[in-house]
Formats: C-alpha cells, sequence, structure tokens
C-alpha cells in the first residue's frame, strides 16, 4: 500500500537564501579550483610577503620588514581577490553568456551579485588566514584595534568589488583581463603596498587617495603603530566604495 500522495512533486524555486547559499558555494569552488586565480590570489602574495621579509631589499624604515609589509599584504590579498579575480571571471562569464542565463534564473540578479560577494568574502578569510599565518611565522607583532581592522577590510572590499564588476560589466572580455591585471601591477608598486609611500616623493599626496593605498596604510598605521581609528583612510575607502558600486550598478551590462 502506499498513501496518497506521498511523493508528490512541489515543482517551484528554492527558498531565497537556500539558492544563495548554493550558488556562493558553486562561486567559491570554481575559483578555489582556477589555477590562474589561486596564483594572483595566493601564491604572489605569499611570496611577496616571505620574499621581501627575508630579503633586505627595500628599506621599509623603522622596525622589522614584516611588520611594514605584513598590512600591505593583506591589503594587496583583498585587492587581488575583490578586484582583480573577480573583475577577470566576471568579465568571462558575461562574454560567454553565463551571466544572462543566471540571470534569467529564479536566482534574482541581486542575489547573483550577493552570492559572488559572498565568494569574495570566504576566499578573503582564508587568505588572510594564511597570510597572518605565514607573517606571525616569520616574526609579525601586530597589535591594535580589531574593528578597525574590521571595518578597513569591510569597505576595502566593498570599493575593489565596486571597482571590479565596473570593469567587468563595461569592458569587453580581454580588455578587462588586460586592464585588471594591469592595475593590479601599477597598485602594487606605486599603492605602498611593498614599497612605502615616501619613496615618490610629491606625488605621494595623490597616491594616498588610491584606495590601496589608504587601505594597506590604514592597515599599517593600526597593526604596526597602534594607532585609533583611522577615519582619514576609511573615508577614502567609503568614497570608493560608493562611487564604484553606484557606478557598477548603473552601467553594468549582463550581455
Amino acid at each position: 500500500m502506499t498513501a496518497t500522495g506521498t511523493f508528490t512533486p512541489k515543482p517551484g524555486a528554492a527558498p531565497l537564501p537556500r539558492m544563495i547559499r548554493a550558488q556562493a558555494a558553486l562561486e567559491t569552488r570554481m575559483l578555489l579550483r582556477n589555477g590562474e586565480q589561486l596564483l594572483l590570489t595566493v601564491v604572489i602574495p605569499t611570496l611577496l610577503l616571505v620574499l621581501f621579509s627575508t630579503v633586505d631589499v627595500i628599506d621599509t624604515g623603522k622596525g622589522k620588514s614584516v611588520d611594514f609589509l605584513a598590512p600591505g599584504i593583506l591589503a594587496l590579498a583583498v585587492m587581488s581577490t575583490a578586484f582583480t579575480g573577480q573583475a577577470i571571471a566576471t568579465g568571462f562569464e558575461r562574454r560567454y553568456g553565463v551571466l544572462k542565463r543566471l540571470g534569467a534564473s529564479p536566482l534574482p540578479r541581486w542575489a547573483l551579485m550577493t552570492a559572488k560577494t559572498c565568494s569574495v568574502l570566504v576566499t578573503e578569510v582564508l587568505q588572510i588566514v594564511l597570510l597572518t599565518v605565514i607573517a606571525f611565522a616569520l616574526g609579525w607583532s601586530p597589535h591594535g584595534n580589531p574593528l578597525a581592522v574590521l571595518l578597513l577590510l569591510v569597505l576595502g572590499t566593498a570599493a575593489f568589488s565596486g571597482l571590479g564588476l565596473l570593469m567587468a560589466g563595461t569592458l569587453k572580455a580581454e580588455a578587462t583581463l588586460a586592464a585588471a591585471n594591469l592595475v593590479f601591477l601599477l597598485l602594487l608598486v606605486g599603492g605602498g603596498v611593498i614599497v612605502p609611500l615616501e619613496k615618490f616623493g610629491a606625488a605621494q599626496e595623490v597616491l594616498r587617495l588610491l584606495p590601496v593605498s589608504a587601505l594597506s596604510g590604514g592597515l599599517r598605521d593600526v597593526l604596526r603603530d597602534g594607532a585609533g581609528m583611522p577615519w582619514a583612510d576609511l573615508g577614502i575607502l567609503a568614497g570608493w566604495a560608493v562611487l564604484g558600486l553606484g557606478a557598477a550598478g548603473r552601467l553594468f551590462r549582463w550581455e
């Protein structure tokens, strides 16, 4: 005997939170399985941290090199994931029609972007844990307000995500690939990540307005110097976040 209705199907979309979790998990797995993305988000920051902390190549000022480099490398990790990696991946998804098809699924477009953001945050947590462990092994001794560090990382992620999505949603995939990598290299050199901004003379005042400079500088002020809430750097990052996310929301093209 079988009970009537036991196996009656219930067509319809899954609950929205479950769809977002599933899409975020898929985005994270795809990111972690991509060798090029792992090179950009994990290998390069790790190598830079180890190399410049153990080899006296750049004059990083007072104190141990790792105390200067670790905050900058954390900023680089956020930029590599939220900006460069996300821009390239989203640009090619747009080119191949993946975004167009996902946009027609039961998952709303805003929920898709939320899932991508969650994937970025998960990846950043893994990066920060790995880099922090390595920095401690190299003799890093951070101190400061954890809330200030969290606010800097969140606003930095928002700023770089907005700029990455803006680039991916307005340029062709090949142009996005080239531009994202070029910006990554330029900001690596001129954003205060491994080279102190003081080395750039009069240009340092302009370079301080870059999002990676504000993020690395703010993290360095808190974690190395024990400064209070870095309001100026937070303001710069908030401005970039509003500008990038606002422009991406208005100009992003799904196909």
